[in-house]
């Protein structure tokens, strides 16, 4: 059973249920937005997490615990026009205008290949480093992808959400252990509460309260929220717990890396790498300090967060392609099939896999770069913003427009995510 809002409905909850269960039963159905989160938070959100907490202690920690909230505005407002409207993210996008499509198709090729060669060289880090001399290291890169994309073309919504479930788990046990294991300081913790900005932090805040949780993937959210069986008004409520809940235990796995940073480097004045080399450093460091056995663990926790949003990308961002493609190729819409069985779904997984590794052997050619960094930019305010538009329009029906909360926290992404993208862009051409 499939309708035009994607995804695959073969979930005992679509089958049996119309109507969300009331109570503790409510909790077993918590799944989505554990898969949106697990797919957001990557290498380059803990390395980023980890700088921010050795350079400046606890100081920021009230800008991570903000940019959970501005994400679950975010994903929020993603699912909330599928329910309302029964339409997807890209019709919606469509409706406002034909330049949404030129924007999207152009985005999503450039940002797949890129984000594809990035994915697989992250998990080919803790990978080679786990097994050292066993493979090189493109080959762990290549491996990755391939078992990536083999799962995901193999199995429908519900196994994937099962596998999303454990490598966030173990992500979270791994890190929120490594937190507890440096002994936080919880005075100066909850003094990182109360918002700050030490000199030289601003581009560190706004990076922690707008980088860490989610890109794209966001937009998949809804289309996961079908699959799982959400599809009408109904299931509001539920959806919304499910989104606060991803999101809290982000926070806490969020929280648990700048306590890493703050009291394993910042006290002793280490400084990480930047990019995902970042956690390989942090391993030798924990080696020291610990001992191989807590360093090997930490490695295992970095592949289940490097290979979830191998897995997490490949299934939601090729969702979003394929129903891409039906908006250009349907002009009726009438086409209701489940898009994982559709070939563009299936090519656009294949797109992120094979083409991305030859950026596992090469440099990566300068353009392409300047490109990818220009455009990619420019997607979050793009979200933003058109979830402002729609989510305030006749299109959505008058009680599931967005009130004064949602239309503040998503007017302070939006405000966010241009100074984001400028500073970007500056730091790009500069």
């Amino acid at each position: 059973m499939a309708d035009r809002t994607g995804g695959s409905y073969h979930t005992m909850e679509a089958e049996t249920q119309e109507h969300p269960p009331s109570g503790l039963a409510r909790w077993k159905l918590i799944g989505p937005g554990i898969v949106v989160a697990a797919t957001g938070v990557g290498a380059g959100d803990l390395v980023a997490t980890l700088i921010a907490g050795s350079r400046f202690g606890y100081a920021l920690l009230w800008a991570a615990v903000l940019g959970c909230i501005v994400k679950i505005a975010l994903a929020e407002g993603s699912a909330r026009y599928h329910l309302a409207t029964g339409s997807t993210m890209l019709e919606g996008w469509r409706s406002l205008g034909r330049w949404t499509s030129w924007y999207f198709g152009i985005y999503i090729v450039i940002w797949g290949f890129v984000y594809g060669g990035t994915a697989m060289s992250a998990t080919a880090l803790p990978l080679s480093a786990l097994f050292p001399g066993v493979l090189p290291f493109w080959a762990w890169g290549a491996l990755s992808g391939i078992l990536g994309a083999a799962f995901v073309l193999m199995n429908r919504y519900e196994i994937f959400e099962a596998a999303m479930k454990f490598f966030i788990g173990l992500m979270f046990i791994v890190v929120v252990g490594l937190a507890i294991l440096v002994v936080p300081n919880l005075g100066q913790a909850l003094a990182g509460l109360v918002p700050t900005v030490p000199e030289g932090s601003v581009i560190y805040t706004l990076g922690l309260i707008g980088g860490v949780g989610g890109t794209i993937t966001m937009a998949s959210y809804g289309y996961w929220v079908n699959a799982k069986g959400w599809r009408t008004p109904a299931w509001m409520g539920m959806m919304r717990l499910d989104n606060r809940v991803a999101y809290i235990v982000t926070g806490i796995f969020v929280i648990a890396m700048l306590i890493v940073g703050a009291e394993l480097l910042y006290t002793a004045q280490i400084t990480l790498a930047g990019g995902d080399r970042g956690l390989l450093d942090l391993e030798a460091v924990l080696a020291e300090r610990f001992g191989s056995t807590v360093a090997t663990i930490f490695l295992i926790g970095f592949v289940a967060t490097t290979f979830s949003s191998i897995l997490g990308v490949w299934n939601g961002v090729s969702l979003l392609f394929a129903d891409f493609v039906r908006q250009l190729t349907d002009k009726d819409h009438a086409d209701r099939r489940d898009l994982e069985t559709t070939p563009a779904f299936r090519f656009y997984v294949l797109w992120l896999t094979f083409p991305p590794m030859i950026l596992l052997t090469m440099g990566r050619p300068f353009g392409l770069i300047i490109a990818y960094g220009a455009f990619g930019a420019f997607f979050m305010p793009f979200l933003a913003l058109t979830l402002i538009w729609l989510l305030n329009s006749s299109r959505v029906p008058a009680e599931w427009r967005s009130g004064w909360l949602s239309n503040g926290l998503l007017g302070i992404a939006a405000a966010l995510f241009v100074v984001l993208c400028l500073y970007e862009l500056v730091g790009l051409f500069i």
